[in-house]
C-alpha cells in the first residue's frame, strides 16, 4: 500500500494513499512487469514531491503490498490498510501518523471486486489500473471506483466495428471461466446478435484439464469460422494461448483482447502464424520514467535474488538504449528479458492514476484558501476532508499530463481512452514485433472513430481471399435474397432469386424490394429499369400487316364500287337497288379505314374517335344490309295481284331504314361520348415488363350497348334474309345476305371472349381483326358473286336470267 504524506514543513502531517501491487503470473512466479509498476508508482510520487507547482509544501508517502496473486492475501492487505497493523484489526488504527486517502490497485476482476466491497463501506476512493471491469460501473451502487484502463464495453463496440468493417459475420469465442469473462461473453453475444452476425462456438475452459484442452483444439481446428475472439485477464493470457495453440492454426484470424505483452514471453514458437490482432487500450511510454529507471540507483530499493536479476537484465546488450543501464556486471540473464517490453508494464496508467489523485488532493486542500496554513498541525481538520470529500474533486479532476494529454474521469469513473489494433508479427529466434494497423476512438465523430489500414496487416497466404472472409455461407449477390435454413443460426441461409417485380440491389438482402409501377427488374434483377411503352405501332410487324390489310380491303371495296358504277345500267346492279349497294360499299370502305385509327400511339382524339367511328360506320353497313333484305322481300310480295306492298316500293323506304337505324347508333355514341368518353390510360399491370398505353372505354356498358345494337341489326338482317332465301329469282340476294350475316355474327360472337382475355396491343389487334373480318365477310358474301357474273359471266347478266327460277 502507499502512504502519501503532506505538511507545510514536509515533516508533520501525513496523507496516506494505498497502492496494491498484484502478481500477474500463475504459480507465484516472479513477475517482472510488477516491478515496472512499482517503479512507476515510486517515480510518480517522487516527481510530485519534488515539484513546487503541484501540492507545494506537502510530501506524499506510500506503502506497497504484494498480493502474490492470492485472494486471501489481497483481502488481508486491504484490511491492513485500515488498521495500519500487520495483524489486521478493522476500525482500529494504532498508528497516529498519516491519513488514508485512497487505494490504487492492480488486481484482476475478482480481487478488485473483493476490495471494492470492503472499502466502499468506508467511502475510500479505489483507483484500478488493471481490472477491465465494466459490470460494476453503476455510479449509484459503486460510486467510489475509478479505472484508468480500457473499458470492456467500449472495447466490445470497437470489436463490432472491426467485424463490420471486414464483414465478418461468423465467429468463434474462447475464454477462461471467470465472472468477468462470462459477463463479457454475454454482452458480446448480444452485440453480435444485434449486428446480424452469429457465433459458431463458445469454448469456456474451466480447468487446465488435458481432455478439455484437446476438445477445444479439435473444435477450433474443425470450425468453419475464420475469426476467433479470445478474452483473458493478463495473468491467464499466455498459458491459455500457449496451451490451446490458438496462434499455431493457419487460416484463422485471432482477435485477442488482453494487455499481455508478447514481447516479454520466452515461450514463442517458430510455427506461430502471423494472423493475430491485439485489441487494447493505447499505451504510451513516459520518457522521464524510462530515464528514471535507467539512471536510478538500485541500492535504494528492496533486494532479493529476483530483484537483482531484474536490474541485471537491464544491462543486456539487446535492451533498447532508452532503458539500458550501464553496469559493471553484465552476466547474461536471458530469462529476464523484460527490457524488451514494449510498454513496461502498466507504468503509463499508474503514472496517470497517481497524478490524478494528486491533482484531486490539491483541488480539495487548496480550494477556497490558496494556502496550506489551515492544516498546519491540525490533523483533525484534515481528517474532516478525507476520504468522502475527496470524491467530488477526484470525479471532477481535469489536467494535462507531462505528455500534454487531457486526463479526467468520465461520468462512469473511467479514463476516456482510445484503443489500438495491433498486428503481431512473429520473427525468428523467438522474437515478436508489434505493428499498429488501426485504432478506435469512441469520442471521435461518427465515421472518424474507427480506422484500419488493411495494407499494413499483410494477410497470410493461407487465406484464399484478401481480406479473409468469415461467413457461414457465401454472400447472396444482388438479385437474390436470403432464405433462412430451418434450425440454423440466422447467418446460415440459402440464396433464392427474386421473383415477379422484385429486385435486390445489395449483397445479403433479407427481402427483395418491389419496383415502382412504372419500372421493371432488369435481367440480373439487381436494378429497376423503366418499363418500355407498349402500343400497336405502325412500325412493328403486326401493325404493318394490319395496316396493309386495311388498305388492301379498302382498295378492293373501292374497285368493286367502281365496277358497280361502271356497270350500273346492267340488270344485276339494278335488280338489287344500286343506291343501297353504293351506300353499303362506301360504308364498308369507311369501316376498313376506321380500323387504321386503332393503330398508333393512343391519344385523347383517337380514343374518342375509334369506337364511335367503328360503331357508326358499321351501323350504316348493317342498316344498308337490312334495307336490301327488306327490299328483296317487298319486291317479291309486291308482284302478287292485289298486294298492298306495291305502294311502299321505292327508294324512300330503303333510305328511311338506313337513316333511322344509323341515327339511333349515332344517338347512342353521343350519349357515350358525353357521359363517359374513352380516354388514354397507362396500364402498368396488364403485361409483365411493359407499360401499355391503351384507350380506356370510359363506360363498358356503353361499349357493349354499341356492340349489342350492331348485333341486333345483324340478327334482324340474318333472320329476314334466312326466311327469304328460297324466294325465286337467280339474283335473289337473300342467300348471300344470310351468309354474310352468319359470318358477321360468328366473328363478333368469338370476338367478345377473345377481347376480354387479351391485354394491350393484342386486344386492339383482336378488335381490328374483327372489324376487317366482319367487313370483308359482308363484302365477299354479297358483292364478290355479283362481280364474278359481271366480269366473268356477262351472259348471265340479263333480264331473262333474272326472271329464271
Amino acid at each position: 500500500m502507499v502512504k502519501f504524506t503532506f505538511t507545510k514543513d514536509k515533516l508533520s502531517s501525513r496523507l496516506h494513499v494505498s497502492f496494491t501491487l498484484s502478481d500477474t503470473e500463475s504459480h507465484y512466479r516472479y513477475n517482472f512487469n510488477s516491478y515496472y509498476n512499482f517503479l512507476a508508482f515510486v517515480f510518480a510520487v517522487e516527481e510530485i514531491n519534488n515539484s513546487s507547482k503541484l501540492l507545494p509544501n506537502i510530501t506524499l508517502g506510500y506503502h506497497l503490498y504484494d498480493s502474490y496473486n492470492n485472494q486471501l492475501t489481497q483481502l488481508r492487505a486491504a484490511m491492513n490498510i485500515f488498521s495500519q497493523m500487520d495483524v489486521p484489526n478493522i476500525n482500529y488504527n494504532c498508528k497516529p501518523s498519516g491519513t488514508l486517502a485512497a487505494i490504487i490497485e492492480g488486481l484482476p476482476f475478482e480481487g478488485s471486486s473483493q476490495i471494492l466491497n470492503l472499502i466502499s463501506t468506508y467511502h475510500y476512493p479505489q483507483i484500478s489500473y488493471a481490472s477491465q471491469n465494466p459490470f460494476n460501473r453503476y455510479i449509484v451502487k459503486f460510486p467510489y471506483l475509478y479505472q484508468t484502463v480500457p473499458n470492456i464495453l467500449q472495447i466490445i463496440a470497437g470489436i463490432m466495428k472491426l467485424l463490420k468493417h471486414f464483414n465478418w459475420t461468423w465467429v468463434g469465442i474462447i475464454i477462461y471461466e471467470d465472472d468477468n469473462s462470462l459477463q463479457f461473453v454475454h454482452l458480446l453475444k448480444e452485440r453480435i446478435k444485434q449486428n446480424g452476425a452469429c457465433i459458431e462456438f463458445i469454448e469456456i475452459l474451466k480447468k487446465w484439464v488435458d481432455r478439455r484442452i484437446s476438445k477445444m483444439r479439435k473444435t477450433i481446428h474443425k470450425s468453419s469460422t475464420k475469426v476467433i475472439i479470445s478474452y483473458f485477464e493478463i495473468q491467464l493470457s499466455w498459458p491459455f494461448i500457449n496451451w490451446i495453440n490458438i496462434l499455431e492454426i493457419p487460416g484463422k484470424v485471432c482477435i485477442i483482447i488482453t494487455d499481455f505483452d508478447f514481447t516479454t514471453s520466452h515461450q514463442l514458437k517458430s510455427n506461430f502464424q502471423n494472423n493475430t490482432l491485439l485489441f487494447t487500450g493505447m499505451k504510451k511510454n513516459i520518457p522521464s520514467f524510462l530515464k528514471f529507471v535507467q539512471e536510478v540507483n538500485p541500492i535504494l530499493f528492496p533486494k532479493s535474488s529476483d530483484v537483482n536479476a531484474w536490474w541485471n537484465g537491464l544491462c543486456q546488450d539487446f535492451c533498447a538504449k532508452n532503458i539500458r543501464k550501464s553496469c559493471k556486471y553484465t552476466k547474461n540473464h536471458s530469462y529476464y528479458s523484460h527490457c524488451t517490453n514494449s510498454h513496461f508494464g502498466s507504468s503509463y496508467t499508474i503514472y496517470n492514476a497517481v497524478y490524478a489523485l494528486a491533482h484531486a488532493l490539491e483541488d480539495m486542500l487548496f480550494s477556497g484558501s490558496g494556502n496550506t496554513t489551515m492544516w498546519n498541525g491540525d490533523r483533525q481538520r484534515l481528517s474532516d476532508y478525507l476520504p468522502w470529500k475527496l470524491h467530488r474533486y477526484l470525479r471532477n479532476v481535469h489536467f494535462k499530463n507531462v505528455m500534454g494529454e487531457e486526463i479526467f474521469f468520465d461520468d462512469n469513473g473511467d479514463f476516456p481512452m482510445d484503443y489500438t489494433i495491433i498486428k503481431l508479427i512473429f520473427l525468428p529466434k523467438k522474437k515478436v514485433k508489434y505493428k499498429i494497423v488501426g485504432s478506435y476512438k469512441p469520442s471521435a465523430p461518427l465515421g472518424e472513430d474507427f480506422t484500419i489500414n488493411e495494407k499494413e496487416i499483410g494477410w497470410e497466404a493461407a487465406f484464399t481471399q484478401s481480406p479473409p472472409q468469415s461467413r457461414c455461407n457465401p454472400s447472396c449477390s444482388p438479385g437474390y435474397r436470403k432464405l433462412p435454413r430451418e434450425g440454423k443460426p440466422v447467418c446460415c441461409y440459402d440464396c433464392t432469386p427474386c421473383t415477379g417485380r422484385e429486385i435486390s440491389n445489395q449483397t445479403d438482402m433479407d427481402d427483395c424490394i418491389r419496383c415502382p409501377e412504372d419500372q421493371w427488374p432488369n435481367e440480373k434483377r439487381d436494378a429497376c429499369v423503366p418499363k418500355p411503352i407498349s402500343f400497336l405501332s405502325h412500325e412493328e410487324t403486326l401493325g404493318i400487316i394490319l395496316t396493309l390489310i386495311s388498305i388492301f380491303f379498302f382498295f378492293i371495296t373501292a374497285v368493286i364500287l367502281g365496277i358497280f358504277i361502271y356497270y350500273q345500267a346492267t340488270p344485276i346492279v339494278k335488280s338489287n337497288n344500286k343506291n343501297l349497294s353504293y351506300i353499303l360499299l362506301v360504308s364498308l370502305m369507311l369501316c376498313f379505314l376506321c380500323s387504321l385509327i386503332f393503330i398508333g400511339h393512343p391519344d385523347k382524339v383517337t380514343c374518342v374517335l375509334r369506337q364511335a367511328a367503328f360503331g357508326i360506320t358499321f351501323s350504316i353497313s348493317l342498316s344498308s344490309v337490312l334495307a336490301k333484305t327488306i327490299t328483296v322481300v317487298m319486291a317479291f310480295h309486291s308482284t302478287k295481284p292485289g298486294s298492298k306492298l306495291r305502294k311502299w316500293m321505292g327508294s324512300r323506304v330503303s333510305y328511311s331504314i338506313v337513316l333511322s337505324c344509323s341515327l339511333l347508333q349515332v344517338f347512342l355514341c353521343l350519349i357515350w361520348l358525353v357521359a363517359a368518353p374513352p380516354f388514354p390510360h397507362l396500364n402498368m399491370e396488364g403485361e409483365d415488363g411493359t407499360i401499355q398505353i391503351e384507350c380506356n372505354e370510359g363506360s363498358a356498358i356503353a361499349f357493349y350497348c354499341v356492340l349489342g345494337y350492331l348485333g341486333f341489326l345483324a340478327g334482324i338482317s340474318f333472320i329476314v334474309a334466312f326466311l327469304a332465301r328460297n324466294l325465286p329469282g337467280s339474283f335473289n340476294e337473300a342467300k348471300h345476305i344470310t351468309f354474310s350475316m352468319l359470318v358477321f355474327c360468328s366473328v363478333w360472337v368469338s370476338f367478345i371472349p377473345t377481347y376480354l382475355s387479351t391485354r394491350g396491343k393484342y386486344m386492339v389487334a383482336v378488335e381490328i381483326f374483327a372489324i376487317l373480318a366482319s367487313g370483308f365477310g359482308i363484302l365477299g358474301c354479297i358483292f364478290i358473286p355479283k362481280c364474278y357474273i359481271i366480269l366473268l359471266r356477262p351472259e348471265r347478266n340479263n333480264r331473262k336470267y333474272i326472271k329464271k327460277k
